[in-house]
């Protein structure tokens, strides 16, 4: 996630997602797992296990998976490697671009799709694959890498009505340039007219979490402050999250569409947006804290952006429940094409 910051409280409203076709109504390695979760459930295990193999990664790689350093080269591998073998047929999109320092840099997204559902209705998720270039970047973002990553190895030759389109960014700690890169070639080529909406998991395993929603509908943070406006659909898309984590009797509060992550790109284009976030630089309220536990008054990660973003900073907990909900949002939204409540 690159730098800035967030926050909110609950909200939820019917739209309607890119011209009326696709209706939303209201409604392994030498790292050690984190000592304070064990986790207890198969979906957790296979995300634990692909942040694990990340570490191991950057631990090969002088501590980083940087965008244009071999750490990164080796992620995208990994990615890849995983995605052949659940049965997919991924595909890199290399790009170049000159940093602010002057240097070229070479990188790459990595692009998977179901061979079910309709390819005119896309629901696409995404996460970004790069760490900082002084961390090896396992909340930030180890954490919405592997969760993507087990939701699609998941997903891997399910029936569905929707397509769905799995994305791994790069380069975005060096401003978003993945995700802008393959947005504006998709809208050159009139292929993002078939993106329903786009979901984003950024850091979703901040050791001092929270369990943050996207305010899609601007009800929390209205457009004009720190957020840019939703498209409409979004607040349907932030819906089903607050409906997933009502039903666990889990609270959430929600986080504005600020721009520091890859979803950025797709609002500018007009395709409605949602996803999740833990908590990066800013502080734990003490409302928070009563909420959902943890230190009021300390940064929801203290190792935001620094090299002890490591495997065994990451709360496992987190990790599982918003994971889960990754998981169930992708399902959910690719099952049909009309939510009710």
């Amino acid at each position: 996630m690159t730098r800035g910051d967030r926050f909110g409280v609950l909200a939820g409203v019917a739209v309607l997602l890119m011209g009326g076709a696709f209706v939303v109504t209201q409604f392994d390695t030498r790292a050690d797992l984190p000592a304070q979760v064990v986790p207890d459930d198969a979906n957790t295990k296979i995300v634990a296990r692909h942040l694990r193999a990340l570490q191991g990664i950057a631990d090969d790689n002088d501590g980083t998976r940087a965008a244009g350093t071999p750490g990164y080269t080796a992620s995208r591998d990994y990615v890849v490697r995983v995605l052949e073998r659940a049965g997919y047929e991924p595909t890199v999109q290399e790009f170049r671009f000159t940093t602010d320092s002057g240097s070229q840099i070479t990188s790459w997204n990595v692009i998977a799709e179901t061979a079910a559902g309709d390819p005119r209705h896309v629901v696409m998720a995404g996460a970004h694959l790069d760490s900082i270039p002084g961390g090896p970047g396992i909340d930030d973002n180890g954490t919405g890498t592997a969760a993507l990553l087990a939701t699609a190895q998941r997903t891997a030759g399910t029936k569905a009505v929707n397509r769905v389109r799995f994305a791994w960014w790069g380069a975005e700690e060096l401003g978003l340039v993945g995700s802008t890169h393959y947005v504006e070639d998709l809208a050159a080529s009139g292929g993002l007219r078939d993106v329903a909406m786009y979901l984003n998991f950024d850091m979703i395993g901040s050791s001092n979490y929270v369990r943050l929603v996207y305010d899609g509908d601007n009800s929390s943070f209205p457009e004009g402050g720190q957020a840019m406006e939703g498209p409409d659909g979004s607040g349907a898309i932030e819906k089903v999250f607050h409906d997933y984590f009502a039903s666990r009797d889990l609270a959430a509060e929600e986080t504005p569409l600020d721009g520091r992550s890859d979803y950025r790109a797709f609002v500018t284009h007009g395709v409605p947006v949602g996803g999740l976030f833990s908590g990066a630089e800013g502080s734990k309220t003490e409302p928070e804290a009563s909420a959902f536990g943890g230190e009021p008054f300390a940064p929801y990660e203290p190792c935001y952006h620094r090299a002890c973003d490591e495997l065994g900073q990451v709360n496992m907990r987190a990790v599982g429940e918003m994971s889960h909900a990754v998981s169930h949002a992708v399902a959910r939204l690719a099952a049909t094409s009309s939510l009710e409540g």
